[in-house]
């Protein structure tokens, strides 16, 4: 029995590798869940029972360890980046812009900290960026100034020393400066999930015909005679029921049931007369039924060759006699617009006769079980793709030495890029949401068991060391004060929830273990949205800045 647990947790095989890694996953969610004073570490407890592992004498073979905690790295970012990516660019010109300004002033302050405290504490400056990355947990920065300093004939040994102290606590500090937050500045409306402002981009609305100027047009003359951006659903006149085509002719007295966004509703009022009383977007309704003659269906967009069509080529109006009102793409609502621009996953609501709806049907697709199954085969295509873009060198202008996005950042960038474009290429990127937690655990889960397994062996006995524990107090400086004082006047100034200004924090220290805090302890994805938003700047920047101070301090 002995021999069978010697060979299960100690002798070195592919199938120790498995259960060593499993169990201290298994034991780090399950203990991850326990609250102290109303916090929980989540999934980031992973790290600190294999921190535990490591220190009670417990490894895996080198090779296994290395591959375990790059693929769970690459297939976090990667499918981080995926989720996010539909929205990425998006959110660039609106509060995207601030989430980056807001995670360079973090990087900022940290930076000068830094540089403040060589002469302050008498540790040069190249160990002074070992413990800068460690304290921000950005391995990339740390391969860029090993590169650098080899460049100029130096010895790296005591930079990637630096880093293996402060990074362990760099993990804790940032969860714990997060739990400071929310417990002594953020206030009760910070903890709440903001409405998304394109959750639901439509406004439903009645409008009675009253504008002499509109009698006797076609929906197609008038939808090209004004800047509105709207769709007719039905047409009331008298007790008739009509599928507006773009033949049909428009008259005095109709009443029009239509589609528009929120900001242009006020201009269609004036444009066609006058709105009608009755609220179409509170409360549930039973669209099949408010008119007797005219149907409702949501169907699935699950025919391949359409994914990447704008709306208007698919031509359903004047092919199938039937109208789309609007396109539910995960939580946003979106205005069924002649260019926009279909997705893999998408439901089409349609109105039109029961016959007209079934041949549409069968047009779209709408084989809703083929979106049980993530696409596996597009994940890891991305997945490679990522990785070749994490290698390219990336020569800026007074850089002796090219750059690159590593194998964190560069899977990130692609995944972002494959949810934003993909559809535009006809790349088919769909992935269940649970599909995607699921991924996203699994994967952050693994990286966290194999960076505390490696760091546990060393870990204590670098503690009682003298220059152990000033690099350490000097690592929770670099980590606290940056990421406490701006969060401090991020929240205070109001503009943000306390998940979005979580997600910045853990996006400009590089900190997908505090993400993964963040993530648990808040509602909605608020955290990983800002997160991904500031994290491939963020990163980008602190490579240079690494890179900038080895070469001063080589000078």
């Amino acid at each position: 029995m002995m021999d069978f647990l010697f060979e299960l947790f100690v002798k070195e095989s592919p199938v120790q590798t498995v259960v060593m890694l499993s169990a201290i996953c298994a034991l780090g969610l399950a203990l991850g869940n326990v609250k102290v004073m109303g916090v929980s570490l989540g999934v980031a407890f992973v790290f600190f029972i294999g921190i535990l592992a490591g220190h009670w004498g417990l490894q895996i073979d080198a090779s296994c360890l290395a591959y375990a905690e790059t693929f769970g790295l690459v297939l976090f970012v990667y499918m981080l980046g995926l989720s996010v990516g539909p929205n990425f660019f998006g959110s660039l010109k609106h509060e995207g812009m601030s989430f980056n300004l807001w995670s360079m002033a973090v990087i900022v302050l940290g930076t000068l900290m830094a540089v403040v405290l060589v002469p302050l504490t008498g540790v040069c400056l190249p160990d002074m960026v070992g413990l800068l990355c460690g304290a921000t947990t950005n391995t990339p920065a740390l391969g860029a100034a090993q590169q650098a300093l080899q460049h100029v004939g130096v010895d790296a040994g005591t930079l990637a020393l630096g880093t293996a102290v402060t990074y362990p606590l760099g993990v804790v500090g940032v969860i714990v400066a997060l739990a400071l937050l929310r417990r002594f500045v953020a206030k009760p409306r910070d903890l709440k999930e903001p409405e998304r402002e394109d959750a639901d981009q439509t406004y439903i609305g009645e409008f009675e015909i009253v504008n002499p100027a509109i009698d006797g047009k076609t929906v197609c003359n008038f939808a090209r005679a004004t800047h509105e951006h709207f769709i007719i659903s039905r047409i009331w006149r008298g007790e008739e029921v009509i599928t507006p085509l773009a033949d049909t002719v428009l008259h005095k007295g109709d009443k029009l049931l239509v589609i528009t966004t929120k900001n242009e509703h006020n201009a269609l009022e004036m444009l066609f007369g006058r709105e009608m009383a009755h609220n179409w977007n509170e409360g549930k309704i039973d669209w099949n039924h408010i008119d007797g003659q005219m149907m409702s269906r949501s169907v699935v967009l699950t025919r391949r060759m359409l994914n990447g069509k704008r709306m208007g080529q698919l031509q359903l109006r004047s092919t199938y006699g039937i109208n789309v009102s609007r396109v539910l793409r995960g939580d946003m609502k979106l205005l069924a617009t002649d260019n926009l621009r279909l997705q893999y996953g998408d439901r089409i609501v349609m109105v039109g006769s029961p016959k007209a709806l079934d041949n549409a049907e069968r047009f779209i697709g709408n084989a809703v079980q083929t979106l049980n199954e993530p696409n596996m085969g597009s994940i890891f295509l991305g997945l490679i793709l990522g990785l070749v873009v994490g290698v390219i060198p990336l020569q800026l202008p007074g850089m002796a030495i090219p750059v690159r996005l590593g194998i964190a950042g560069g899977p990130i960038v692609m995944g972002i890029i494959v949810g934003a474009l993909g559809p535009k290429a006809h790349f088919i990127s769909y992935t269940t949401r649970s599909a995607s937690l699921i991924l996203r655990k699994l994967g952050l889960s693994l990286y966290l068991a194999c960076l505390g397994l490696d760091a546990g062996k060393d870990f204590f006995q670098t503690l009682v060391r003298p220059e152990g524990l000033m690099w350490i107090g000097v690592g929770l400086l670099l980590t606290l004060l940056p990421v406490l004082v701006v969060g401090t006047v991020m929240l205070r100034m109001h503009k943000f929830d306390y998940g979005s200004v979580c997600g910045i924090l853990c996006g400009s220290m590089a900190n997908p273990m505090a993400l993964g805090y963040a993530n648990d302890t808040t509602d909605g994805d608020t955290p990983s949205v800002s997160y991904a938003s500031v994290y491939p700047l963020a990163m980008f920047v602190r490579v240079i800045i690494a890179q900038v101070l080895i070469m001063l301090s080589c000078c």
